[in-house]
């Protein structure tokens, strides 16, 4: 039990940074140093004060040494409290959505903006791999999706082991190399380096509109990135701090405040409708076209904010979804809230970042041309099972002719040759690279991959959120009993008729010709997965599910249901379908082999069955991250810790994060 202390050290504290008590509980404090406790029979003590984070209240002050020290004595006959350290104090950024601004105003901002405007761009270009400033690009995509999370839900293989750049290794799907393991963190820090100096100027406030958008798309990205990584110093970063020590925030705060956030900017949204002139919308029009980027090409009116109501509703509806089982009455809250004040529902309403409108092709055109990646065996193999209307065009058959190979193991059926397009074969992930990016030196580059020709030519947009993730997010939310506005059923089948990956104005869609008949796909086919180079033993299908919905199923067979069918809807983005896997066990996925190469956390498990023992939960923090190891130790792993009920915390790749809760999904 914790014992309660003196008041004394807080009225201390309070008067060491020059404010009042009442204003110290409300300031969010970062400090670092020692404080001298001083009694009066003439003993001292001194306490480490590092690890005390962003606190709200007096409670907090000396909660930390309260909690290590545990006992009262040091709080009792005070004389007085002598401090050593270096004190910030951050606050919040607000929206003054009602401050009065006449149209010269909000022009005259623009033009003193233009530089933070223009960084505001990059951060959001940063937010889909977007490199020095540009629009995304193929190295550093690869860096933040294809080396990691896209091999860990399995939909792409890493085909080789040697790369010409940085100090790369790999051999398999969970050895977290120094070259790799900081990559899908890469997009929140290009997010935070060009974004926060706008968020924080003075003239933003001229245009609170931009401002919002501003603020949520940050938060956007401070949730995919605690959702990857766990805690970071997310209001250090916010608010432009620059030097250590950084303060780790919980998951937990920042979900929360990343919600006020999103309901501040829902508010400013709402009042811009009927309190600004059509001349100032004009102009928050044009700046989001030129300085935003984010309209779908089928929304024609960008000074209608509506799209961000939709959008900022459809972000908390994620969120609260994440959040279902570790705080589930407030999830329902959240979810109810976002779904009756609006969300995503059609294709015109859908945000990302358009290849069309960027004037590039999507990054992974040009990653297919180095042969990088191959599709990951499991992934295919769901495809195959289910019928799904890509198998009819979207990927291409083995491009060389493949041999089995002399180191063949038992259990494989594989025949002596397969013949040049002959099967769609992926890669297991966790299987050893070959060396070569050629196939003739390389057979695993000759497996199959995206129809280079075609993928390029339906111009695949780089969603922040489609409208079948938000139908399927509604799905489940139905299926947990909250009131989404319909059925499970009518959300599910609707998130299965938008998840084509190809751009909304592409003519030839394949995707639509075959998606009724899909629908009613009622029981998997059985097809085992078979190495043309018998390197694995066959593996039988996983997939025990059909895609026809059943209601007599029962709740954890149509949560399976929902969550496979948004996990191909996602494809290629892995961030989201990474969350599910880890917070429900769905989709059904081959085990990844070698699992001995990860931070030894990880275990093989049952090599037919993938388990929650054999799924990679986070990702480690960087050695060379910005955030020092001393910053990790001294605030990250206690985060870590709080947000898992004070359970003893590692930084490591088998640490449960805040929502991904051990226990059953209903």
């Amino acid at each position: 039990m914790k014992k309660k202390t003196s008041t004394i050290f807080t009225f201390a504290l309070a008067a060491m940074l020059g404010m009042g008590v009442a204003e110290a509980n409300a300031q969010r404090v970062v400090y670092k140093g020692t404080a001298t406790i001083n009694q009066k029979d003439g003993t001292s003590t001194k306490f480490d004060v590092s690890s005390l984070r962003n606190l709200y209240n007096r409670e907090s002050y000396v909660r930390v040494i309260t909690e290590e020290y545990g006992e009262n004595k040091y709080f009792e006959n005070v004389d007085n409290v002598s401090f050593d350290w270096v004190a910030k104090t951050i606050g919040e950024i607000k929206i003054d959505y009602k401050k009065e601004i006449s149209d010269e105003e909000v022009k005259q901002a623009t033009r003193d903006m233009r530089t933070q405007l223009g960084s505001a761009l990059k951060a959001i270009y940063g937010m889909r791999a977007g490199k020095d400033g540009n629009p995304p690009a193929a190295h550093s995509y690869q860096f933040a999706y294809n080396l990691g999370p896209d091999c860990y839900v399995q939909y792409f293989c890493v085909p080789h082991s040697d790369f010409p750049y940085s100090n790369f290794t790999l051999r398999s799907t969970y050895d977290l190399c120094k070259g790799s393991i900081g990559g899908p963190g890469s997009s929140f820090y290009a997010m935070k380096f060009d974004m926060a100096p706008t968020l924080n100027a003075e003239k933003i406030d001229y245009m609170p509109e931009i401002k919002a958008i501003y603020l949520m798309l940050f938060n956007y990205s401070a949730i995919e990135n605690v959702d990857l990584f766990g805690p970071m110093p997310y209001n250090d970063h916010k608010n432009c701090v620059e030097e250590s020590p950084f303060a780790y925030d919980r998951l937990k705060d920042i979900y929360y405040q990343a919600k006020a956030d999103i309901d501040a900017a829902i508010e400013c949204f709402k009042y811009y409708k009927d309190h600004r002139s059509e001349a100032y919308k004009k102009t928050i029009g044009r700046i989001i076209l030129s300085r935003v980027q984010l309209l779908s090409s089928d929304y024609t009116d960008a000074s209608d904010l509506s799209v961000w109501i939709r959008f900022a509703n459809s972000l908390k509806l994620r969120m609260a979804i994440h959040m279902s089982k570790v705080e589930p009455a407030t999830a329902k809250q959240w979810a109810e809230e976002a779904v009756a004040g609006g969300v995503i529902e059609n294709e015109a309403d859908e945000i990302g970042l358009f290849p069309s409108l960027c004037g590039i092709a999507h990054p992974l055109v040009e990653i297919m041309g180095w042969n990088d990646i191959v599709m990951g065996a499991s992934f295919i193999n769901l495809l195959q099972n289910l019928d799904h209307p890509y198998m009819k065009y979207l990927f291409t058959k083995n491009s060389i002719a493949l041999e089995k190979s002399k180191q063949a193991v038992s259990g494989t059926s594989a025949s002596a040759v397969t013949p040049k397009g002959s099967v769609y074969v992926g890669m297991r992930n966790g299987v050893t690279p070959g060396i070569d990016q050629t196939a003739d030196a390389n057979p695993y580059v000759g497996y199959s991959m995206l129809d280079r020709t075609y993928f390029a030519e339906c111009n695949p947009p780089l969603y922040l959120m489609k409208v079948s993730e938000v139908n399927f997010l509604r799905a489940e939310g139905a299926l947990r009993g909250w009131n989404m506005g319909g059925t499970a059923q009518s959300f599910y089948e609707q998130g299965i008729r938008t998840a084509y990956l190809e751009d909304r104005n592409y003519k030839e869609n394949e995707y639509t010709k075959h998606v009724e008949q899909y629908i009613n796909v009622n029981a998997p086919k059985g097809i085992a997965y078979v190495d043309p180079q018998g390197l694995t033993p066959d593996m039988p299908s996983v997939t025990k599910i059909g895609v026809k919905w059943n209601e007599g199923d029962s709740k954890e067979t149509k949560l399976e249901k929902i969550i496979t069918q948004k996990y191909i809807a996602s494809f290629p983005y892995s961030y989201e379908s990474w969350v599910d896997l880890r917070r429900t066990g769905y989709p059904k996925l081959f085990p990844i082999l070698n699992t001995e190469h990860s931070d030894g956390t990880i275990k093989p498990g049952d090599p037919k069955v993938q388990t929650a023992d054999n799924i990679i939960r986070r990702i480690p923090w960087v050695p060379g991250d910005p955030q020092t190891k001393e910053d990790i130790n001294d605030t990250g792993i206690p985060a870590l810790s709080e947000d898992t009920n004070n359970k003893p915390a590692t930084d490591t790749q088998m640490q449960r994060l805040w929502w991904d809760v051990d226990a059953p999904n209903f």
